[in-house]
């Protein structure tokens, strides 16, 4: 390369530097001999407002009202609402027949299953025995009470003739002692006669009690439904001895209603009141809504959980035991909705910064409803407001910023 070439190169260069570096120079200082140059970015606009341009530039949302839902988790196995537990009334019989069976829809007074009776109908043919004879006896006790009456009455009257006769001396002392000895000798048999009835009749009643008996147990070989509903399961089976010891012979689900037998935390319970509505997610089924019916009073030691009962109605797919979770609403409301970045927490309260007219305003708010994205505010704030998406301590009262409107659109929510 010659030495023309060099210098030719060098010069072209020398030249691409100084136009370089003259831009640069123009673009970050500004001044009246600072010209145009082509290959200079365009300056962001002036701001707005008159806001200084080293004014820092802070992200804005602007609020507006919004729909607030809270909502408290729950989690349970479904269950009966009312249990009927069927078991057999007298002991010792066999089931003879079933006439109903798991899954089955029963009503009032159907019958579900038929013990044996033989040893029952034996025991009443035999206490109709016994009544038979406590009558017989009754009537000989009746009849021998007359008989001793009469003999009483004759005694008496022969005894009362002999008084006389004994003081005028026509009777003698020893024949006077025979009417006397008669006359106490059938007022004995009297009274015999009448305990004898006494305890004929007393037989007679403890029969027909121990016919009673036997007549309410012979009704109860027959095992009822004592309600409608749907039965659950059946523990009974055919031949086997009837205990009301055991487990139930059948489980009857009152009316077909279940419910969620549920949990909560603690600090959740005081939300819930009874009819407030509950979406439930059952595995295998499906969301199921419900309305809370009762909530214990109770919360346990040891796990620290409340009971809550959420009630479905009828719903034959409802299995019982199946797995539930879902959420009850606890309370609703419409207020301003901004993000929980926005809020600032101090010794005073919760405060907001907003923006007016490029300057920073700081507002005392009330907080009401939280979702997991959003936070409620009752007073402080106004529909279309603007606000500073991140509050923070770099920020007072008063600064100038520029606002950038963030694209973040803000809503209600369920929590």
């Amino acid at each position: 390369m010659t030495r023309k070439t060099i210098a030719g190169l060098l010069a072209v260069l020398g030249a691409v530097g100084l136009a370089y570096f003259g831009g640069v120079f123009q673009q970050g200082t500004p001044g009246p001999s600072a010209g145009p140059v082509a290959s200079t970015p365009a300056s962001p606009p002036p701001p707005a407002r008159g806001i200084e341009a080293t004014a820092p530039a802070v992200t804005v949302l602007k609020v507006a009202k919004s729909d607030f839902v809270e909502t408290v988790l729950i989690t349970g196995s479904v269950a009966a609402r009312d249990e009927i537990l069927i078991a057999p009334e007298i002991e010792g019989l066999q089931v003879q027949e079933l006439k109903a069976d798991e899954g089955d829809t029963v009503t009032k007074g159907q019958l579900l299953a038929r013990l044996t009776t033989e040893t029952l109908d034996a025991q009443m043919a035999q206490n109709a025995a016994n009544i038979a004879r406590a009558e017989a006896a009754i009537a000989v006790a009746r009849s021998g009470i007359v008989q001793a009456e009469a003999s009483v009455k004759e005694t008496a009257n022969a005894f009362e003739r002999a008084k006389p006769l004994k003081q005028s001396g026509y009777v003698s002392g020893a024949t006077y002692d025979q009417r006397e000895s008669a006359a106490g000798t059938a007022q004995a048999k009297l009274l015999s006669a009448r305990d004898s009835l006494t305890s004929a009749e007393a037989d007679k009643a403890a029969y027909e009690a121990a016919r009673r008996e036997l007549t309410f147990k012979r009704g109860r070989a027959e095992i009822r439904s004592p309600v409608d509903g749907l039965i659950s399961r059946r523990s009974a089976r055919v031949g086997a001895v009837a205990s009301a010891v055991s487990d139930a012979m059948f489980r009857i689900i009152a009316r077909g209603e279940v419910e969620l037998d549920a949990e909560v935390a603690e600090s959740d319970v005081h939300k819930i009141r009874e009819g407030q509505k509950a979406l439930v997610a059952v595995t295998g089924l499906g969301e199921v809504t419900g309305t809370v019916r009762l909530v214990s009073g109770e919360v346990d030691r040891t796990t620290r959980l409340g009971k809550v009962r959420v009630f479905f109605g009828q719903n034959p797919g409802l299995r019982l035991g199946a797995f539930g979770r879902g959420t009850i609403e606890t309370a609703k409301s419409r207020g301003i909705a901004v993000p929980p970045s926005a809020v600032i927490y101090t010794p005073t309260g919760a405060t907001v910064q907003a923006v007016v007219d490029g300057h920073v305003v700081t507002r005392a708010v009330k907080t009401g409803l939280k979702t997991q994205t959003t936070l409620e505010i009752t007073e402080g704030l106004s529909d279309g407001d603007v606000i500073v998406a991140k509050s923070g301590s770099f920020l007072r009262d008063g600064d100038a910023v520029r606002p950038i409107l963030g694209e973040t659109k803000l809503s209600g929510g369920v929590l």
